[in-house]
């Protein structure tokens, strides 16, 4: 455990202690044509100073926003560096929004510099800069592309360096005195929410609130400055900005960068991360690509392959776990089966050195957590949100379970309210939402209690139990329990599926809207020569009906085992005739589905499920990559699923 750097109360005062300390080790590596490169720690350190002074002479101000847009790029996190060593405010966006998007952050922010990381986002910036007119400087990182650009504001990294050095030259002591006059309350960066149910919101973030989050989870988890992460999760979500950002600099670790999101899985091997972080949607999409393998495998490979799962679910997580309830005899069949399939099977994961991993950013469905847990991979749930900082609870090594997200981390309070409301109180926890003194004092109980919005209770163990969103847990018509999220975590572990969207809140039943996952069931159709022409197409063949059916059915057989949600069984489903999609405001940049706006656009969909119908017609408008917008129609075909009997409880005698 490292426990030097407890002195160092801001990030730019850890940055110098991790020079002065480590400054020969690696700080960043980056793939870069397909051979790594590395940063040590003197080196980061140096390169952040004369960037501060790059953007010192750019006239940034202590409290000053500073926007910074791309992937996981070491110019990028650098940049954010600088920032906080002016005392000033980092505030990454999302690659991937549209123009339009990032046009509110940057007006309510009112970024005056914004550093982006090659053409395709500048090209946004300067679509969008007759709005932010407080834009006076965008540098970028990758000059491709940008040769004819003529805008004076464009200024390149290397320009941006040559003006640190000139800065520095004329003002030498300006930098130190600024990160001297940095204190631990003072704010440290400002993340933006998904905007799940409205326009996002600036969350106010300190220096003490992210590093003491990051020394909790440190202390708890014996974490070293050995430790490897791979950064390839969006920097503007928190949950990545905690792992490969702050804790890298709480803790002196190595954040290694992929060559591009297309490459991840490659440089996953190549690094063998020992500290991982990854949504269940990444975990999902992890295992689809293993089970599309075992599709296209030979009969026994097939065989060995699910012989040994069924091992692997039933004593894994034990072995694991090293609890002592497993037998010789089994413990001797699962290191065989570590020999010859789960081994293997860790390694093509690039999860083979993983001593910690995390997942958060939603609930996971309990088969696709059981499923890592039981291959050997130490697969923990974690609860948190942007407002505190990721940390409130975490699971401990031995008490791991797929019900829970454990007990509250160190300096974490948690009570349960009269309508099962989950409150809190944490170190962690957001200075407020910029500009919006309403919204940070709705966010809190008048005894200062945090309102989370999520249900759930703490168990006879002290572990908290997450059931849903507050605002989505309802009641099916006869009073029955209904809580969707568990339901479509369940579908969602089928290979097949990609996306769920249930209704049945004050209904008599539940339905379903799904998306299929177009790379398995195209795989699926391709292996028996079932021709498609896209994504429309397929989703609307008899055949893949009959395959989501069977994923259907077997939901319902779970749920009917279980007396609060049987119930919610699923009556009638759709495929969707398009992906969900963030583009058109069905998702959030986190992939979050956004339940009321879809159910509000597809309001026709839902009421020919709920009235039984057969068929709906649907014209959709969507949104090209490109900002085109088009329209997209289809006849779908609505399907009935069957809904199993539960089972009467037993009398004991």
């Amino acid at each position: 455990m490292v426990q030097e750097s407890a002195a160092a109360v801001t990030f730019p005062a850890l940055l110098m202690h991790h020079a002065a300390v480590r400054g020969h080790r690696p700080a960043i590596r980056e793939k870069d044509l397909g051979i790594w490169q590395t940063l040590t720690w003197k080196q980061v350190a140096d390169e952040v100073l004369r960037v501060a002074a790059g953007l010192a002479d750019l006239g940034v101000a202590a409290g000053e926003h500073v926007g910074v847009v791309g992937e996981n790029r070491p110019r990028l996190y650098m940049a954010m560096m600088a920032t906080q060593c002016l005392g000033a405010i980092p505030v990454p966006l999302y690659q991937d929004a549209v123009a339009e998007e990032m046009a509110y952050v940057l007006q309510d922010a009112e970024i005056g510099v914004v550093v982006v990381e090659d053409q395709e986002q500048l090209d946004k910036m300067i679509e969008v800069s007759d709005r932010c007119t407080a834009i006076r400087a965008l540098v970028y990182d990758d000059p491709r592309g940008l040769r004819h650009y003529q805008d004076p504001r464009l200024l390149s990294w290397e320009a941006l360096l040559q003006r640190g050095d000139q800065h520095t030259a004329a003002h030498p002591d300006a930098i130190n005195q600024r990160m001297a006059a940095i204190g631990p309350q003072d704010t440290a960066a400002m993340f933006y929410t998904s905007g799940t149910t409205g326009k996002p919101k600036g969350v106010v973030l300190s220096h003490h609130a992210l590093i003491d989050r990051a020394r909790a989870i440190e202390r708890f988890e014996g974490l070293t400055d050995h430790e490897d992460v791979l950064a390839y999760l969006p920097p503007a979500w928190i949950g990545q900005n905690m792992f490969s950002y702050t804790q890298v600099l709480t803790t002196g670790f190595t954040v290694n960068h992929p060559e591009s999101p297309e490459t991840v899985a490659i440089d996953m091997r190549d690094i063998g991360p020992t500290y991982y972080f990854a949504p269940p949607r990444v975990l999902e999409g992890l295992l689809t690509h293993v089970m599309i393998r075992m599709e296209d495998a030979g009969r026994f490979k097939r065989w060995l392959f699910h012989r040994a799962m069924g091992l692997a679910r039933r004593v894994g997580a034990h072995v694991l776990d090293n609890d002592g309830t497993v037998g010789a005899w089994d413990r001797f069949k699962y290191a065989l089966g570590d020999l010859l399939v789960y081994g293997p099977l860790r390694n093509t994961l690039g999860m083979s050195r993983v001593r910690v991993a995390y997942t958060a950013g939603e609930a996971i469905g309990p088969d696709l957590f059981v499923f890592y847990r039981s291959i050997g991979i130490n697969l923990k749930q974690l609860y948190g949100s942007t407002e505190t900082s990721v940390f409130v609870c975490v699971q401990a090594n031995g008490q791991v379970r797929d019900d829970t997200v454990g007990p509250p981390c160190e300096g974490v309070e948690i009570r349960v309210a009269d309508n099962g409301e989950i409150q809190l109180r944490s170190p962690g926890l957001f200075t407020g939402y910029y500009r919006n003194d309403t919204a940070t004092a709705e966010s809190y109980t008048d005894d200062g209690w945090y309102h989370t919005g999520d249900a759930g209770y703490l168990d006879t163990d002290g572990q908290l139990k997450i059931i849903d969103r507050a605002k989505d847990v309802g009641r099916l018509a006869d009073g029955s329990l209904f809580a969707p999220k568990y339901i479509e975590n369940k579908l969602k572990f089928f290979p097949f599926i990609k996306e769920v969207v249930v209704f049945g809140a004050d209904r008599p039943e539940v339905c379903a809207f799904i998306n299929i996952d177009l790379e398995a069931v195209g795989n699926w159709a391709e292996r028996r020569g079932l021709p498609y022409a896209g994504y429309t197409d397929l989703a609307s063949k008899d055949e893949v009906y009959g395959v989501i059916r069977e994923c259907v059915e077997q939901v319902n057989r779970d749920l009917s085992q279980d007396p609060k949600m049987s119930a919610s069984q699923v009556a009638r489903f759709l495929i969707l005739h398009k992906e969900l999609d963030p583009d058109d405001d069905e998702l959030t940049r986190t992939r979050k589905v956004r339940r009321a706006f879809i159910a509000q656009k597809y309001e026709v969909l839902v009421e020919a499920l709920f009235a039984g119908r057969e068929r709906q017609y649907i014209e959709t408008e969507v949104k090209f990559e490109d900002g085109r917008v088009g329209r997209i129609s289809a006849n779908l075909r609505i399907e009935p699923a069957a809904v199993v009997a539960p089972e009467p409880l037993k009398k004991v005698a």
